[in-house]
């Protein structure tokens, strides 16, 4: 991992107060257990859970689980501007609705442009392109969450993290200013967009976005990232994958210690379960939101989507039984892409997903691990769309397809349901 910047011992001497670590006594989901495997009823319960966030934010909640504001607020990274309000009003085009990238807990998100060496707004299209972040001062996300996007994204630097070009603290305006990613999220390119994301395009944002988790993980004081989803994997041109919105993030355990007692924030569908029953906080716990990604991945379904039928509605809880059977795995991949993936790339990816999202925590993978696990999966080229074509032309040759053959019988024929590859 790259720490040459040294932003690691930056961030230990200047954030301690933003990310220190604290147990919430008065947390109601602080709940002393003797383990933290839970059983597949457990998990049930909590799978079927609404699609929503996992607590209401407030100023007053943030309190006991974030910095107290006077030891951050005069942080500042000498690599990050400081703007005016009125120069970000104008690199907004005063904040005009057409600008708008997107709404979140925090508030909007606008496109805007500044000049190249400095603060000073610039024209449309000159410039750098730039993306600003207003917090709206009764919005979920509050001033403290805000500091700790400022501490960490001032402070760590990497190619899969999205980089904080500067921020603006002006009387009660709080704003961010990134840069620009220019092909949005992931969620948009999985779920909203007519033409499906190709299966390299998965797979090489899959490793870009573990690169990123891997990284806060690996330094000596450890970042839990606490809200990994695809709304906050953004992409640039060349889809290179960026981790976005540090407001939940959060330092980790340290030294001897096995885990952070926190108040639960997140959003469900995507929260390990041990961490939602207990409070307790480990880089574990990114780990299984990051299978619940892959499965989103791979399915091109949703975590939670409450407009699939009852047993549907949680990803996880539907996709599980599939993961561990090759004859069944290529049912749950997204029919978007009509055969268009690697074979063994498939199975690669499920097999890690299901490593991931294990009931026991201890037993998922680190993040440098998945990292290993995905890397050489971007040079495979056994489309099953090839071999479809191929086992195709071969039972030409030999014999018609009998008449009266069913759908069922057709795909249980398949190559597809081996998990043999069959590559010419």
């Amino acid at each position: 991992m790259e720490k040459r910047c040294g932003c690691w011992g930056v961030l230990t001497r200047t954030v301690s107060g933003v990310c220190k670590s604290s147990v919430s006594r008065d947390s109601p989901n602080t709940i002393p257990r003797t383990s933290l495997v839970y059983d597949s009823a457990t998990e049930t319960r909590y799978l079927n859970a609404s699609n929503r966030d996992l607590c209401t934010l407030n100023e007053a909640e943030l309190a006991s689980d974030n910095a107290n504001p006077s030891q951050s607020d005069n942080t500042k990274s000498s690599k990050l501007l400081q703007f005016s309000f009125h120069e970000l009003k104008a690199a907004t085009g005063n904040f005009r609705p057409d600008s708008i990238l997107g709404e979140g807990g925090f508030g909007f998100v606008f496109k805007g442009w500044i000049e190249e060496n400095g603060t000073a707004p610039a024209k449309p299209g000159s410039g750098i392109t730039v993306a600003v972040k207003s917090l709206k001062l009764d919005g979920l996300q509050g001033h403290r969450e805000w500091v700790a996007e400022v501490a960490f994204l001032g402070q760590l630097h990497h190619p899969n993290l999205v980089k904080l070009i500067g921020y603006c603290n002006e009387d009660d305006q709080r704003l961010l200013v990134y840069e620009f990613m220019s092909r949005g999220s992931l969620e948009n390119h999985l779920f909203r967009r007519t033409i499906p994301l190709p299966w390299s395009n998965r797979i090489k944002i899959a490793l870009g976005a573990a690169k990123g988790l891997a990284f806060l993980h690996s330094g000596p004081v450890p970042v839990i990232y606490r809200d990994f989803k695809t709304s906050n994997i953004l992409l640039d041109s060349d889809y290179n994958a960026k981790l976005s919105d540090f407001g939940f993030a959060k330092a980790g355990p340290q030294g001897d210690k096995t885990h952070v007692s926190t108040r639960v924030i997140g959003t469900y569908g995507y929260a390990a379960p041990e961490y939602v029953m207990t409070g307790h906080l480990t880089s574990k716990n990114d780990v299984y939101s990051f299978g619940v990604v892959l499965l989103e991945i791979v399915t091109g379904r949703r975590s939670m989507d409450k407009k699939r039928p009852s047993g549907e509605q949680n990803l996880v809880t539907w996709a599980r039984p599939y993961l561990a059977d090759k004859r069944k795995l290529y049912q749950i991949v997204d029919p978007r892409l009509e055969f268009n993936y690697s074979i063994k790339g498939v199975q690669k990816v499920s097999q890690l997903a299901c490593s991931c999202l294990s009931r026991d925590p201890k037993l998922r993978p680190t993040m440098d691990e998945v990292v290993k696990i995905l890397t050489p999966l971007q040079d495979l080229n056994d489309l099953a769309i090839l071999t479809s074509h191929c086992r195709s032309s071969s039972q030409g040759r030999r014999k018609k397809k009998p008449e009266g053959l069913t759908y069922t019988q057709s795909f249980r024929a398949s190559p597809l349901n081996t998990g043999k590859q069959h590559v010419r």
